[in-house]
């Protein structure tokens, strides 16, 4: 399956997992626009990413700590979504993937 992927300067034409590796790339990097865009591939199950609202709510929440206000929005509709230990986990992974050094907090 082809792909075109647009955000967090991935624009070409490019394999669904080519696209999450770009964006994780970049998102270690600390670009909050790739922490966003692999938030919205796990919300949707797009861009070769299974849904999984565990990882979006992560990946929301790294990017709305860099300040990205879209992501907080998309952090708060998930919620809804969630229970309360799904969302422990996700907030768990966030601080692990912040404590491994990858992403800096704002």
């Amino acid at each position: 399956m082809t792909i075109i992927a647009i955000g967090a300067n991935v624009s070409r034409e490019t394999s669904g997992e080519d696209v999450l590796g770009a964006w994780l790339a970049e998102a270690g990097r600390g670009q909050a626009g790739a922490c966003f865009d692999l938030g919205v591939a796990f919300s949707t199950g797009s861009n070769g990413a299974d849904c999984d609202l565990i990882e979006a709510h992560k990946w929301f929440n790294l990017a709305a700590a860099r300040g990205h206000e879209e992501a907080a929005h998309c952090r708060a509709d998930i919620s809804e979504e969630m229970t309360a230990r799904e969302i422990a986990e996700a907030q768990r992974r966030a601080r692990q993937w912040l404590a491994e050094g990858r992403l800096r907090a704002a």
